[in-house]
């Protein structure tokens, strides 16, 4: 089978596929106004999605995972869950969400097939929940994440990003929720966009310093799993559940790369961090055109970068993570 690999010697299994930029929060860190309509908004539909995803997992790409903006905006999310899940060679769909729609559509989306989920939940205190998100929803997704355990999705996990002085004094209340759950946490590092630079000055937290501390409450860092994400994985052995660390800032986070982006529109993103895309919607009209897009995609590849450039405050032409799923 054809595969996907860049001259960096990294492979690409993982397909992060945006269905719409539209969400529904305003999260301080990324939509802090509420969501403003710009430019194209006709969105790939089910048969445009479906040729894309058939051609990757003909190079060897067998996950996918559905974000946006908020995703589950989409009337047509469960048919497009439904239709990815039955691809061949599509091993593992999973979905990032915001968790509004969660608690009642949780044995929906998992008979649509998909069998991850992350959950965004940047507060375990109410008012902060709300402060940081813009709407008082917390008890609604976290009946959201009971709703999916009881609907048997085989991985949750929780997606929290780190903010200095609104949330890192919580880390407490996170482990013990965790300590008879079966939830993974991601703590997120705060990453520069374009839209957000006097706010990330403000309140961006280094990973290294929650690691530190679980180091010292006896956490012990995991081998990554196949088609794992960017995340370095901790476990305790009095806590049922886990921790992961993304740190976007961290010496060499670049090198385990396994992921490719598209837009809701259809642009191949070599990374959340370039400047700009390549269309691919040209492509993904016909399933006569799989070679042609396969090959195009190939050889886009050979010009993705080694690592970005965060660290020299260079963000590329993201404006904020909801134009790209982050």
């Amino acid at each position: 089978m054809k595969t996907l690999t860049d001259p960096h010697g990294r492979s690409f299994s993982y397909l992060r596929l945006s269905i719409t930029d539209i969400c529904n929060y305003r999260c301080k860190y990324c939509l802090p106004d509420g969501y403003q309509k710009t430019g194209n908004t006709q969105f790939l539909n089910a048969d445009e999605i479906e040729n894309l995803v058939a051609g990757l997992a003909g190079l060897g790409l067998w996950k996918v995972r559905l974000t946006g903006g908020e995703p589950t905006v989409r009337k047509d999310f469960a048919e497009i869950a439904a239709r990815v899940s039955s691809i061949p060679g599509i091993r593992r769909l999973a979905t990032t969400t915001n968790g509004y729609r969660l608690a009642e559509n949780a044995p929906l989306w998992r008979k649509a097939g998909i069998s991850a989920i992350n959950v965004s939940v940047d507060s375990l205190n109410r008012q902060n929940f709300a402060d940081i998100t813009g709407h008082d929803h917390l008890h609604k997704v976290l009946d959201g994440i009971k709703a999916a355990q009881d609907a048997g999705f085989e991985k949750i996990k929780v997606n929290t990003v780190l903010l200095r002085d609104v949330n890192d004094h919580e880390l407490d209340a996170f482990l013990e929720w965790i300590r008879n759950e079966d939830i993974s946490i991601r703590f997120i590092e705060l990453m520069e966009t374009g839209s957000n630079k006097e706010y990330f000055q403000r309140h961006h937290i280094r990973g290294q310093e929650i690691q530190a501390r679980l180091h010292a409450m006896g956490w012990l860092e995991q081998a990554r799993e196949e088609g794992a994400g960017p995340a370095q994985e901790f476990s305790h052995a009095d806590y049922r559940g886990q921790i992961g660390i993304i740190a976007p800032y961290s010496k060499d986070f670049c090198n385990t790369c396994n992921r490719l982006r598209v837009t809701a529109i259809g642009d191949l993103r070599l990374c959340l961090f370039g400047n700009g895309g390549h269309s691919l919607r040209y492509l993904l009209q016909h399933r006569n055109q799989r070679d042609e897009l396969q090959a195009t995609i190939a050889g886009l590849l050979v010009q993705k970068a080694p690592t970005h450039l965060l660290h020299f405050h260079q963000t590329g032409t993201t404006p904020h993570l909801a134009a790209l799923g982050g």
